[in-house]
């Protein structure tokens, strides 16, 4: 592996050497030199485009061309004719100025390539043919070689450092912009140009008033001929491995016209391949945005799904089925009409082995073993219809409705060393459905009024059960079972041979979100916005813990516990929550020279309510809060961005309700009626700089924040059963992250380095005893790829990653290092192979190294790049590694953890493409 990752560096740095400098500058007929003219070399004898540059501020510009080959040189600007010239390089740089004349006629001189990148404002394009070589499929292959943009580890877009909010295909919605589904399933030669469109706003009314600069959007435009016909591709596919037959089919169809579109995207494989994780269907927000998003106020409403641990990449065995559709309709100029439809099923089984070490011995908490086996099954469903409709400038209505359907369950079963066999079922059937309005009037050129509002209502119902070997005759002797003194204290009969532990609760939440926005335009540099806004919630919170017995009946059991007041614990809840804010915000934005400094506050009035069995609980007080933002605009694509604000935090009704609820058989929490928000100071500031004189992109964020009366637990053990309750912390707990990416293109290959550092300090309470856990991860990624047209392309990579924690009494470090290699052939202009190998190090300062590789590779053949069929052979987990390792670190504990895999998968697959 060492000597293949020396030899294809020296041949990436060989590739660089053998080329030649062929710079200079691009001036009018006065001398002065043109920013952002673009020149492009056109090899004479191939016909291809071998090189492409755009002007700096100056009118310069570099070109990196083959020694002793002649090019056609074409050199454009806006409102200048075009210059053409045949070009023969030596051995040795160049340097070569242009001068351009006014072109007072039709340019006679016709362009025989599109320009690569071109800038348009703030709208920077993309010519996707110029990057392409024959190897993509789909349109995160063709993203990934596009100066500026990255696919980050998550699969979201990322342009000049900033996610993607939202892509679209010919200006229509593509499922509501989400970036993965169109990274993953948009195919490749279907994509002309690539359009980031940067200070991307929703509403055009609002860009003249609002702080856009964080806001991109993708818009993929079409080829010629793709519109008023089907196009995409149809996949299907088997294979063997140990256990069982393999199948694999996937339809991928989309129809666009001017007037209306149609998407579908279907999938049904048990080979472990997932169009969208649950994860991320978990996420989809639909395009969905708090109106009080930017207020100061953060109430959480918390979540009571099913708390899957497995990903796609951790699981033993995945079927999954997928059946997505996306339409749009305009039936007029001025109406838009949109949605989605997706449902997701999917079962995975998952096995997992761990060993927990606890580092401080005056906790009195065994060391403890396990392993798990798991039955995770998911059927989710959204819904979603939108309009817009726009009957002139000054008047827009949006209208949106999203329901999202669920029903899931989970059967583990875990052996401890400590507890013993544990058999564990949980089940639910959560719904949701958000309903969106906005409304947004321009009154007159100094005066906009927007007006937004959301409402949610949701209701969770997920069940436990947990089966627990018991021994009655031990229960009050010294080798009692490790569960034993826990059933006690819940008040569980302990005359059985098991414990049968139930659990129902009831989450139903309903919330109203909405505010008026007056924007006052005071002149060409400055602008106020004036806020009034409020947020209603109400949640209601229903739980019981029950026994059944060997008869079948329902036990009710009386726990003996009490809470820190001495009051006694039930198991029983019946809560209800009630939070109301209403405030008033104020804002002033301001232009001057290269800066724009936007200074406000918003005013507060907070109630917070929570009854439970028939005690009130009132906390009713106002707040003011600052926050204030800067950025200065160095260039079109420099930028520095401070940004302050405070937050209020709210907790969920989960943590107010009093009396007992399990999170499992080994972790039961009560809530406290008296806890109160916590504040946190935010501080960030952001650079980005894109050069396309030098191909230079370079991104850094700082974010530091403190949070005050922070929420935390505290907690006590008993053997390893965990009990705790939650109070609003006197200490301070701090958050510093940084992270950052510089990224340059020479010629054909470019190079980055991403880095990032992560910094927490936070106070834990374990068995009454405060610690200070403090935690340091540091990670640094080069990387060099190549983007060859002819020859053969290779992506290396090296991961390093340190992580510190100080646990008070007990430190540890973890060091990973994880090389490795991408590598895409498109050979015979027929055949693609494609291969990805990475090997995966993690050390501890005090333990032994350990270890796992992934190999995986595809063979692929079509008769031409125009050709309908394709057939593939594709294999995952080359080297048939069962398990993967990892190890970590928590307040109280260090831990071992081997995750098994699927096996060796080889499946071979037929492509048509309409």
């Amino acid at each position: 592996m060492k000597k293949l990752l020396v030899l294809l560096s020296l041949l990436v740095a060989g590739s660089t050497f053998a080329q030649v400098k062929v710079q200079g500058v691009v001036k009018d007929s006065t001398g002065v030199g043109l920013e952002l003219a673009n020149v492009i070399a056109i090899d004479t004898t191939s016909k291809a485009l071998e090189s492409f540059a755009v002007t700096n501020d100056k009118g310069r510009y570099i070109l990196s061309l083959g020694k002793n080959k002649t090019y056609k040189i074409q050199v454009s600007y806006i409102g200048m004719k075009t210059f053409s010239e045949v070009l023969t390089t030596k051995e040795a740089d160049l340097t070569k100025d242009f001068t351009l004349a006014a072109d007072n006629e039709l340019d006679a001189v016709e362009l025989t390539y599109e320009m690569p990148v071109v800038i348009r404002g703030d709208t920077l394009i993309y010519n996707a043919d110029s990057f392409k070589n024959g190897s993509e499929r789909k349109l995160e292959d063709v993203l990934e070689k596009l100066p500026g943009v990255e696919i980050n580890a998550d699969g979201q877009i990322e342009v000049e450092g900033k996610p993607v909010s939202k892509v679209m295909v010919n200006g229509k919605d593509f499922f509501d912009g989400d970036s993965k589904l169109a990274t993953k399933n948009i195919p490749s030669n279907a994509v002309d140009k690539v359009q980031v469109l940067r200070n991307f706003s929703e509403v055009g009314q609002l860009r003249s008033v609002t702080n856009n600069q964080d806001n991109v959007a993708l818009n993929i435009k079409l080829k010629e001929g793709k519109e008023n016909f089907w196009f995409g591709d149809v996949t299907v596919g088997g294979g063997s491995s140990p256990d069982e037959a393999l199948y694999l089919a996937q339809p991928k169809l989309f129809y666009y016209n001017p007037k209306y579109s149609i998407n579908f995207i279907g999938d049904i494989n048990n080979i472990g391949e997932v169009a969208i994780s649950r994860r991320d269907l978990r996420n989809f927000g639909g395009g969905f945005r708090a109106p009080s998003r930017g207020s100061g106020t953060n109430l959480n409403l918390g979540s009571n799904a099913l708390g899957f641990l497995t990903s796609a990449n951790n699981a033993l065995k995945i079927e999954n089925k997928l059946a997505a559709t996306n339409f749009s309709y305009s039936p007029k100029k001025t109406l838009d009409i949109s949605g989605f439809g997706i449902f997701s099923n999917s079962k995975i089984l998952a096995r997992e082995e761990r060993s927990v070490l606890y580092t401080n011995p005056e906790l009195g908490i065994p060391d403890e073993d396990t392993e798990q086996n798991t039955v995770e099954r998911s059927n989710q469903g959204l819904l979603k219809l939108s309009a817009s409709y726009k009957p002139n400038f000054s008047n827009q209505l949006d209208y949106d409705v999203l329901g999202r359907f669920t029903k899931e369950s989970q059967e583990q079963s875990l052996f401890s060393s400590v507890v013993g066999t544990t058999d564990q079922f949980e089940d639910g059937t959560p719904f949701s459905l958000n309903q969106n309005l906005n409304y947004y009037y321009t009154l007159d050129e100094n005066n906009i009024f927007a007006l937004e509002a959301q409402h949610l209502i949701s209701d969770e119902d997920p069940f436990y059960n947990a089966l627990l070997v018991n021994d009655p005759s031990n229960n009050d002797t010294p080798d009692d079972d490790a569960y034993d003194e826990t059933a006690e204290q819940l008040g569980l009969d302990r005359s059985l041979d098991f414990y049968n532990i139930g659990q129902d609760k009831r989450v139903k939440s309903n919330q109203f979100d909405a505010k008026l926005d007056y924007y006052h335009i005071l002149n060409q540099k400055s602008n106020i916005n004036i806020t009034l806004g409020t947020i209603f919630s109400t949640q209601k919170f229903n739980s019981s813990i029950f026994q059944f017995l060997n008869d079948g009946s329902v036990f009710n059991p009386t726990p003996t516990l009490i809470d820190s007041e001495g009051n006694p614990l039930t198991a029983n809840n019946d809560t209800e929550y009630n939070f109301s804010d209403i405030y008033l915000g104020f804002h002033y934005r301001l232009k001057t020279g290269k800066f724009t400094i936007t200074p406000g506050f918003s005013l507060h009035a907070y109630g917070n309510k929570n009854v439970q069995f028939g005690e009130e609980y009132k906390d009713n007080f106002f707040r003011f809060m600052p926050d204030f933002e800067t950025r200065i605009q160095f260039k079109k694509s420099e930028s520095l961005t401070f940004r302050y604000n405070l937050a209020n935090n709210f907790t969920d009704v989960t943590r107010l309700a009093r009396n007992l609820v399990l999170s499992n058989f080994n972790n039961i929490s009560f809530g406290n009626a008296e806890l109160e928000n916590s504040l946190s100071h935010n501080l960030s500031l952001v650079y980005t700089s894109f050069n396309l004189f030098n191909y230079t992109n370079v991104f850094a964020f700082v974010n530091y924040s403190k949070n005050i009366d922070q929420i935390r637990n505290l907690t006590n053990f008993e053997n390893v059963i965990r009990t705790g309750t939650f109070f609003n912390s006197p200490f301070a707990d701090e958050s510093f992250n940084a992270r950052g990416r510089v990224q340059r293109t020479f010629g054909k290959v470019r190079a980055s380095l991403n880095t990032s550092f992560n910094y927490s300090k936070s106070n834990q309470f374990v068995q009454n005893i405060r610690s200070i856990n403090e935690s340091f991860t540091q990670s640094y990624t080069p990387e060099i790829r190549t983007n060859f047209r002819e020859a053969p392309n290779v992506t290396l990579r090296y991961r390093l990653t340190i992580t510190d924690n100080n646990q008070g009494r007990n430190k540890t470090q973890f060091i990973t290092n994880a090389p490795s290699i991408d590598f895409d052939a498109y050979i015979w202009k027929a055949v693609t192979f494609r291969t990805d190998f990475t090997y995966n190090n993690q050390t501890r300062e005090d333990g032994p190294s350990q270890s796992f590789q992934t190999w995986n590779a595809s063979l692929a053949y079509r008769k031409d790049r125009d050709a309908k069929w394709e057939y593939e052979i594709r294999a995952s987990n080359l080297l048939d590694i069962d398990s993967r390792v990892s190890n970590g670190a928590s307040n109280i504990s260090v831990f071992s953890t081997e995750t098994f895999i699927q096996p060796r998968f080889v499946t071979f697959r037929v492509i048509y493409t309409l």
